[in-house]
């Protein structure tokens, strides 16, 4: 009886382990989760929400636009932002809407957060009068906040390297209400 119960334990210590070095792998390798911190991403993002970052997804792939990623803001801090222009973007906000490459760009995930009280939900800009440049420098992004606001984004902090990118946001899995994939 004895031997039986050593090789229970064993086989139970082998599985604890085996399931303690994939967490370890995700987590460090493929996937990182996130407190959203601030009300710059409503109304996609509310404070509060913790989201699944898929680190490895830039490995195989480009960063596009409209997807939401967290990034290194410095060495304390990581921001979540919607990538607005990628590298040799022209970017201009005109009448309250985004044109990229002189294109006319669907927002209507702001929809439900668009005040109805007659000022525009973002001011008019260019690339240029922002950042003094006329592109999205190579290596580069520009990235907003969905509350536009109330986002301290490339606007006032300009551009955002790749190489700070941690990962796309892929999954939101607290609350419970709010569970979403795909956020872009």
């Amino acid at each position: 009886m004895e031997e039986q119960t050593m090789k229970t334990y064993l086989k139970w210590i082998r599985t604890v382990l085996l399931a303690l070095l994939l967490a370890f792998v995700f987590r460090s390798y493929l996937f990182a989760s996130y407190v959203v911190d601030g009300e710059s991403m409503e109304p996609t993002l509310y404070d509060g929400n913790l989201l699944m970052v898929n680190k490895a997804v830039y490995d195989w792939s480009e960063i596009d636009r409209q997807q939401v990623i967290v990034f290194h803001a410095n060495e304390d801090e990581d921001y979540v932002k919607r990538v607005i222009g990628i590298p040799g973007d022209e970017i201009e906000f005109k009448n309250d809407q985004l044109y990229v490459n002189g294109v006319l760009m669907d927002e209507s995930y702001l929809d439900d957060l668009r005040p109805r009280d007659g000022l525009p939900f973002t001011e008019d800009f260019t690339l240029e009068e922002v950042t003094g440049s006329t592109t999205v420098p190579e290596g580069q992004l520009f990235v907003m906040g969905d509350n536009r606001r109330d986002s301290l984004d490339s606007r006032y902090f300009g551009f955002v390297s790749e190489e700070t990118v941690v990962g796309k946001v892929d999954v939101r899995y607290w609350p419970f209400s709010q569970l979403g994939l795909q956020f872009k």
